[in-house]
């Protein structure tokens, strides 16, 4: 039955992974491609040249493209909470349901309302109430990013909610700390700039290809020139969010951090990997294998991002399953057999408050309840050591996006530079580098979700909820059978995808 079980939670996993990926591939295009497109309809609006108005229109089809693809999939993402992990939805669906329902109800109506007018009211209203339609569409996909990044970030560091015994149900107490806490404010700010950094690079890389097929070569550099001082300005803060980010997961997620970097044992002023290998013969977080095979580390720099104190001490993964350190709150952490142990306690307590009959029981329950209700997940881990995500997967994948992150940065400010300098239409080179990091962009974007989703397993609910307890009473087979048919699915929408975009693109700005 246990196998039977730990099938039905890894292929509900990787269904709700691939959904999630697929899905990622169009919205940051989309971010990132809306907003350079309506600063080219902005400098139309100014200065009345059609150029600019031909150019907005280009960019503005293959924006409407990646705009309905996106939905799409994003509309089945929404519907799996419901079908594959009905119980975390039932558990606080008071909570992660608001924002979604927001994120519908204003913000995908914002964009429905203003699209109409932005891709068919070209000549039909005026230019002024064009442009303020295009913004408005913009707008509104990032608002909507936002909504559904609150409720993402309330699942990493759940706030502003209380727990109602009585209908085992979490509910809100306080909208402004779950929609503007701290992980949730930097969270949405990272991720749209992340997506900014890809539509920029799109822009770039496909005006890079007319140049290579030496065509339309003044809307090419035009569109390069714009879209790489964008790149630039996303890359410049997206490396400030990513240094809050990188804070906000010290303070409220040790382990994650810790799996990042592959620190197993905690010291005071750590150094930061730059670059690094893991040696594949450490399985266990307490054996006595060397973490690394190889690393190249900058100086106390881990200990300055978690706590902004060059010789803060940072706990490593062997500290965090064993406790008994000094927390920043002055506290001794407790060891992970004691949580798992409180855990427990909370839900017998759960259950007896739910069953007994006498007050004084009833009361006492209740009592025991809170006092070990923050540990309430735990009492769904079987062991220790499956509070370790797989540190692998999200190390690896934290170093791939910062290390992409720096050669963008690289690429944007070349490209900005030669292309100011009227040279960079001569280097076929840094053209192809530009067309081929498209690729890259999407990459980065990617290895920032898997470090996001997998280094904070195996919580869907971070202490609160795993995602052993979140999961539907499916059989496995069931979901084997929807994850190959959304696979399908989806490889058939990004073909098609792909092949109008490829066409709209050869067919250029007309």
């Amino acid at each position: 039955m246990e196998s039977i079980n730990t099938s039905l939670i890894d292929w509900s996993r990787a269904q709700f992974a691939l959904t999630a990926i697929y899905h990622w591939l169009f919205v940051p295009i989309t971010l990132g491609v809306g907003i350079v497109q309506a600063i080219m309809e902005t400098v139309y609006y100014k200065t009345g040249d059609n150029f600019w108005k031909r150019t907005a229109q280009f960019w503005m089809k293959l924006f409407g493209i990646n705009f309905a693809i996106g939905v799409a999939t994003g509309l089945i993402l929404e519907f799996e909470f419901g079908t594959n992990w009905s119980n975390y939805s039932w558990f606080v669906g008071d909570i992660f349901g608001a924002p979604l329902a927001i994120e519908g109800i204003v913000a995908f109506f914002m964009e429905a309302t203003f699209i109409a007018v932005m891709f068919f009211g070209w000549d039909k209203v005026s230019k002024g109430f064009h442009l303020a339609s295009t913004w408005l569409t913009i707008l509104g996909a990032t608002i909507s990013a936002f909504w559904i990044l609150v409720a993402n970030a309330w699942m990493q560091y759940p706030t502003g909610m209380q727990f109602n015994p009585d209908t085992v149900r979490n509910e809100m107490i306080n909208f402004w700390d779950v929609a503007f806490s701290p992980v949730a404010l930097n969270k949405f700010f990272h991720t749209v700039l992340s997506g900014w950094i890809v539509g920029a690079m799109f822009v770039v890389g496909v005006a890079s290809w007319f140049l290579l097929k030496k065509r339309e070569t003044k809307f090419a550099l035009a569109s390069i020139k714009i879209g790489a001082v964008f790149g630039v300005v996303a890359c410049v803060l997206s490396i400030w969010t990513g240094d809050g980010s990188a804070y906000q997961v010290a303070q409220r997620q040790p382990m994650k951090f810790a799996a990042m970097e592959g620190l197993y044992e905690g010291r005071e002023g750590v150094g930061l990997v730059g670059i690094g290998v893991l040696n594949p013969a450490k399985t266990q977080y307490n054996d006595n294998e060397d973490p690394f095979l190889f690393k190249i580390e900058f100086p106390k720099l881990l200990s300055f991002l978690a706590e902004r104190d060059m010789d803060a001490y940072v706990p490593g993964i062997t500290n965090i399953i064993e406790g008994g350190y000094r927390q920043r709150d002055g506290t001794i952490a407790l060891s992970a057999e004691e949580k798992i142990t409180r855990g427990k306690l909370a839900i017998r307590a759960l259950a007896d408050y739910r069953t007994v009959e006498n007050d004084s029981l009833k009361q006492h329950a209740r009592a025991m309840l809170d006092e070990h209700f923050q540990y309430f997940g735990y009492g769904y881990i079987k062991k220790p050591s499956d509070l370790i995500p797989s540190v692998g997967l999200t190390f690896y994948a934290f170093h791939l996006m910062v290390i992409l992150g720096g050669f963008l940065l690289l690429l944007f400010a070349v490209t900005s530079y030669l292309s100011y300098k009227n040279k960079f239409e001569h280097k076929r080179w840094l053209q192809w580098t530009c067309l081929l990091s498209i690729f890259l962009a999407v990459m980065a974007g990617q290895a920032g979700w898997v470090v996001a989703e997998v280094g904070r397993q195996p919580w869907a609910i971070q202490d609160i909820l795993p995602v052993s307890a979140a999961i539907s009473k499916l059989s496995a087979s069931s979901v084997q059978v929807t994850f190959f048919i959304f696979l399908a699915l989806f490889t058939v929408l990004l073909i098609a995808e792909l092949r109008i975009m490829i066409n709209a693109i050869k067919k250029g700005p007309h």
